[in-house]
């Protein structure tokens, strides 16, 4: 198991998911777009990656 992961929403950075110390992946933003989600603890990529796409597909219902 990989200790960084980058996730990806359409083709566009996202950010990145760093292991946490005592467990998860810590979320670090690419962009101001995913900001909502800097420093958020996740149990796996999946997670976080399916975070990374509600916030985004959010911010296209608003636009």
């Amino acid at each position: 198991m990989s200790d960084t992961y980058i996730i990806e929403v359409g083709s566009q950075p996202a950010g990145i998911i760093v292991r946490a110390p005592g467990g998860g992946y810590r979320f670090f933003a690419a962009s101001h777009r995913f900001n909502r989600l800097e420093g958020q603890i996740f149990r796996n990529a999946r997670e976080a990656e399916r975070a990374a796409r509600q916030l985004a597909s959010g911010m296209a219902q608003a636009a």
